[in-house]
């Protein structure tokens, strides 16, 4: 059997053990020692425990059993609970009438008995019924009798408030939970507002009410703030047993706002609660939210994917679909048969039922993918193709004509849709002209695709058009076939040689074909860049070559080619000299000539544009705002990237929409003023770097910018959630991002006052740095790892991270500052684990360790712009040394209070000891006097900048004083500084007189 001092240690080791199962099965053990104990008093503390441990897990409902034996001893002996032991009973009332209102078990008659009962006593022990009418609203509104609900409401509104109300958290979110069922989505976030503005909070808010806001912020149109609840509120629900209900609502919202992906993620995050709940209203709750999520995966097609097992056995989507909604759909009836109404299961079946409210929202976060689904072919062409559904199908052709003819981005999704009408043709009524135009972009299709049969394809389409007599169409296919060779890595003859077929083909075009000239200037164009590329393979690998653009920077040919054909087309061929400026622009960026691409891409842009395709002005318009940025010529730069994304109205390619916003946010984060629309781009730019199947690439540098502009606004959690799910990414993009990203998302975790995992990140990215020669970085990252080890109260571990910072920053041999910090911090450190007399010396001997680096520094850096930041430094070590001694004052002081000292032999303290101690005590003191002086000399010549700090150290000394019977003295010396501070002409900081003078006020009185 325990004993009683090993209940009373589990009791305390229970109270702080994480939610859940397991610390309510050490809880229900506990309660069963104290009561074979025989310790009654111990017994009560036992079940106040176990009723605690139940309400913050999913089992909330077997609270009831042990209160009601807690109220049985409080009816036997109500003397036997203290006031705070009455009121923790009174208390509980509330929990346990929720808990039974929540149980279908317990009849209707129960129910109502209970909160009568708690009606009654409330009344006796002079409680106000506001928590009583509350209750009451629930039930009332579970069992259909809205009248007496909305009377209850109105009660619980007017009622006092006092010892016994909910804190003003909660009761907001009850409120407006009611105006949500009462259809008044505005009325309940007005109601909301304190509580999600962090105004009112408590354990559990704004935790649910982030999660209870979602679908109404949805409903209003509040899309970025729903956005925003979400990521802030799922980062404070993730995990916790208490809100899984709140789960639900997070993984709902994924499933009506177009983010499936991610709801499958957080479903997977909590499996380990898809089951049976002890809570049926919990499960309900909160199966409620993944069937929403599961019927929507079944509706796109992912019915017979992997979910998550339930009860151990894999289940598919449709299958969990099916064992869940029974399940639930029994605890609803379960409901409706106690209470005597459907409501239960009208208002469970019609949440399960809800239609998506938003097509997609962009959140931000990196999720996975949903495995592609078989899709009718009519859903091949690109979202954003403008092809209205009751186009006739001559209409539609000649639409996709005109598109391909312009260069138009909308074309591919025309010829698609062309194509899909086609197919579904008989052959004999398909048009020929139409059948190779179809033919013609799926090879083009493919031959951007790398498809092995591309060349086959373009040859097929060649030797149809010209059946058909088109022989222009066809001289472009020969075009291409010299393209697809140069990009499959033909033989740099063979390529040549298909240019020259290409080039005859295109000359020998009858001389009044209107698209002679045209295609002429494409071959030239399309050989100029292409034996650029030839000319740096046969040179060999030591030949500087940039692949993407065929430029040679060995030699002028290239720019040359191009500058003459800028020059023999600039007035027929807009277009085509504007792609030819564009690669001069590239060719001048690659030399390293910045200013030289900066007029050739503006005109590129600018011919583009007066050629009335707006959309080719779109890259030449980014690769500037690059260079203007390069050049820290941040306006022009913006202007450009503006400019871009205007152009980019009619792109329909996701990678490109990507690219220009990225571009556009990353240069708005460098402006104080514009986070939030570099948020808004970055977001967007992340959104289609996904649909470009670029969300580890393009995706990552998005997200990591929208997570700067996110922690620039202020918005931490949104940050560090969008950083932590794309943080696998980053860390494949080399080191320097790696330790970047690691360090940032410390920063930010460090901020929500997460220590542990602020400095798990800090190690992760000194692990990073580990090998890099300069040992700086690895230096400041293990300093700012041991800064959070303490701050979570892991001090051995700190101090081990402090003294590997501390050994990296004496390598560099330079870096007095940082050295001296550090050795403070160990000073502090040091009596934290075993506070004894040795340890108060080895805190003393690093204070002066850190005061002798200061010296050092000075001594060899006394003259320089440096000197007057290490004499802060040196001062503020002299008065940190006064605070330690100050500490170990205190402890000493306590010691005696304790009784802690040596004994005599009766068990008393001796005599001796006791002067001892005084002795040291006022010898201490009389140190602490000396060093806070001396820090404050030192801040006196340091000037103006330092007054404060030499206020405090005054005040410091002058309180000291105080406290060793000299109250003279100590008011002495703050009043010659009151009196210097007067004094002087030039001023003294505003409020700082004011803060000297109610210190010597307090002094004195």
């Amino acid at each position: 059997m325990l004993t009683h001092e090993e209940i009373e240690r589990g009791l305390a080791e229970n109270r702080d053990a994480p939610n859940g199962a397991a610390r309510n099965a050490h809880a229900e053990v506990l309660v069963g020692a104290a009561e074979a104990n025989g310790d009654w008093a111990l017994f009560r503390k036992a079940l106040d425990n176990l009723i605690n441990a139940y309400l913050w897990s999913a089992e909330s409902s077997k609270m009831l059993v042990p209160f009601a034996r807690l109220l049985q001893e409080y009816d036997k002996d109500p003397g036997a609970f203290d006031r705070w032991d009455a009121h923790s009973l009174f208390w509980q009332f509330k929990w346990v009438a929720t808990a039974i209102s929540d149980s279908p078990e317990i009849p209707l008659e129960s129910a109502t008995g209970w909160l009568d009962e708690m009606e009654r006593r409330y009344r006796i022990a002079g409680y106000s019924e506001r928590p009583v009418r509350e209750a009451e609203l629930w039930l009332a509104d579970a069992i259909g009798e809205d009248d007496r609900a909305e009377r209850a409401y109105r009660v619980w509104l007017a009622a006092d408030r006092d010892s016994m109300s909910d804190c003003h958290a909660c009761e907001l979110n009850g409120q407006g939970a009611y105006a949500v069922l009462r259809g008044d989505d505005a009325q309940a976030l007005e109601v909301w507002q304190p509580v999600l503005a962090g105004e009112r909070t408590c354990a559990e808010e704004p935790h649910r009410l982030l999660a209870h806001s979602l679908l109404p912020l949805l409903r209003l149109g509040r899309f970025d703030e729903a956005r925003s609840h979400h990521l802030r509120g799922y980062r404070m629900a993730r995990g916790n047993e208490s809100l899984l209900p709140s789960i639900g609502k997070h993984i709902e919202f994924c499933a009506l706002s177009g983010n499936e992906s991610r709801g499958l993620e957080i479903l997977a995050e909590h499996a380990a609660h898809v089951g049976p709940l002890v809570n049926a209203d919990d499960q309900m709750a909160f199966h409620g939210g993944i069937l929403v999520l599961l019927r929507r995966l079944t509706e796109l097609g992912h019915g017979q994917s992997p979910a998550v097992p339930y009860e151990g056995l894999p289940r598919t989507v449709s299958e969990l679909y099916e064992v869940l909604r029974a399940s639930s759909l029994e605890i609803a009836r379960r409901f409706d048969a106690r209470n005597g109404t459907t409501r239960v299961s009208d208002r469970f079946l019609a949440r399960i039922g809800r239609e998506p409210l938003v097509d997609v929202l962009p959140l931000g976060v990196r999720s996975t993918a949903l495995p592609k689904t078989p899709a009718p072919a009519a859903a091949t062409a690109p979202a954003a193709a403008p092809v209205p559904p009751a186009a006739g199908f001559d209409e539609l052709v000649e639409r996709a004509r005109q598109a391909r003819d312009q260069g138009h981005p909308a074309a591919d999704g025309l010829w698609a849709e062309v194509g899909v009408r086609v197919d579904a043709r008989p052959q004999a009524e398909v048009d020929a002209l139409v059948a190779a135009d179809v033919a013609d972009h799926r090879a083009l299709t493919a031959a951007r695709g790398g498809a092995a049969n591309a060349a086959e394809l373009l040859e097929a389409v060649r030797d149809g058009y010209r059946m058909l007599g088109q022989a222009q169409r066809a001289a472009l296919a020969e075009l291409r076939l010299a393209s697809e060779a140069a990009q499959s890595g033909a033989e740099p003859e063979r390529i040549r040689e298909l240019l020259e077929v290409a080039a005859r083909a295109a000359e020998a075009l009858d001389a009044d074909e209107p698209l002679r000239g045209r295609r002429i200037a494409l071959a030239e164009l399309a050989s100029i860049r292409v034996e650029s590329y030839l000319r740096s393979l046969e040179a060999g690998p030591e030949h500087d070559h940039v692949h993407g653009h065929g430029q040679d920077h060995g030699h002028g040919e290239l720019a040359a080619g191009l500058g003459a054909f800028v020059a023999a087309h600039a007035e027929d061929l807009p277009d085509l000299v504007a792609e030819a400026e564009e690669m001069l622009g590239r060719v001048a960026v690659s030399q390293g000539d910045p200013e030289r691409s900066l007029p050739l891409l503006a005109s590129s842009a600018a011919r583009a544009v007066s050629a009335e395709r707006p959309w080719q002005a779109v890259d030449p318009l980014v690769l500037r705002a690059g260079v203007l940025m390069s050049l820290d010529r941040p306006e022009e730069a913006e202007e450009a990237a503006r400019a871009a994304l205007e152009h980019s109205a009619e792109v329909t390619e996701a990678e490109t929409q990507g690219v220009v916003r990225l571009t556009l946010a990353d240069i708005l984060l460098r402006r104080a003023d514009a986070a939030a629309e570099a948020a808004e781009h970055a977001l967007t730019a992340a959104h289609w770097f996904d649909q470009a199947g670029l969300a580890a690439d393009g995706g990552a540098q998005a997200r990591l910018v929208l997570a700067r502009a996110h922690a620039r606004e202020g918005r931490n959690a949104d940050a560090a959630e969008v950083l932590q799910s794309t943080l696998p990414d980053l860390l494949e993009h080399g080191e320097g991002q790696a330790v970047s990203a690691r360090e940032f998302l410390g920063d930010l975790l460090r901020q929500l006052d997460d220590s542990r995992a602020a400095a798990e990140q800090y190690l992760l990215a000194a692990e990073v740095a580990k090998g890099w020669e300069d040992t700086r970085p690895q230096a400041a990252l293990a300093q700012a790892a041991a800064e959070q080890l303490a701050a979570a109260r892991l001090h051995q571990e700190a101090v081990a991270a402090y003294e590997r910072s501390l050994e990296l920053y004496r390598v560099t041999g330079d870096a007095p500052i940082a050295e001296v910090r550090i050795l403070r911090s160990l000073a502090w450190l040091a009596p934290r684990e075993n506070v004894t007399a040795a340890a108060w010396g080895q805190a003393r001997d690093l204070m002066y360790q850190a005061a002798g680096v200061v010296e050092a520094a000075l001594a060899e850096h006394g003259d320089t712009p440096a000197a007057p930041q290490l004499r802060a430094e040196l001062a503020q070590t002299w008065l940190q040394l006064a605070q330690v001694l100050d500490w170990r004052v205190n402890s000493l002081e306590e010691a005696d209070e304790e009784d802690g000292g040596e004994d005599g032999e009766d068990g008393k303290e001796s005599p001796g000891a006791v002067v001892g101690r005084n002795a040291e005590v006022e010898a201490l003191r009389l140190e602490e006097i000396g060093l806070s002086g001396r820090a404050a000399a030192l801040y006196a010549e340091l000037g103006p900048d330092h007054l404060g700090d030499r206020l405090q150290c005054v005040q410091y000394a002058a309180w000291t004083e105080q406290e060793t019977g000299r109250e003279e003295a100590g008011a002495a010396r703050l009043s010659a500084l009151i009196d210097e501070l007067r004094a002087r002409p030039e001023g003294v900081p505003e409020g700082l007189l004011e803060r000297a003078q109610s210190s010597l006020d307090s002094l004195r009185s």
